[in-house]
């Protein structure tokens, strides 16, 4: 099973930019659909963005289109995370998750905290 380990979060002004990177142990990474979740205080965990495996496509949430992108690197099992033009609405603790078949794991979680 894959771990899952996230950094890069952190305190932004409004409409700044972070950058996110989640690091997966594993020689299967490249096979493994991977995405972006955020929880806000008091909210449920919501979708932020996936890529599939091999990075053969991409999605996102409609609330993170055009601002956010993700990328994953099968040289150094990265998955990374782009944000910019960042609101208040966008902060919350932001978790790494990676799924494939009937598996799936979750990192501890980044908190990123967009300031106005």
């Amino acid at each position: 099973q894959v771990q899952l380990v996230e950094s890069g979060g952190g305190l932004v002004q409004a409409g700044g930019s972070l950058r996110l990177s989640c690091a997966a142990s594993g020689r299967t990474f490249a096979m493994y659909d991977m995405a972006w979740f955020r929880q806000a205080p008091g909210k449920e965990r919501d979708f932020v963005a996936a890529v599939r495996w091999m990075g053969i496509a991409t999605s996102y949430a409609d609330s993170v289109k055009g601002r956010f992108t993700i990328s994953r690197d099968g040289a150094v099992n990265t998955v990374d995370l782009q944000m910019n033009s960042l609101k208040s609405e966008d902060t919350g603790v932001y978790y790494c998750y990676a799924h494939i078949l009937r598996r799936e794991s979750w990192g501890q979680g980044t908190q990123v905290t967009v300031s106005l």
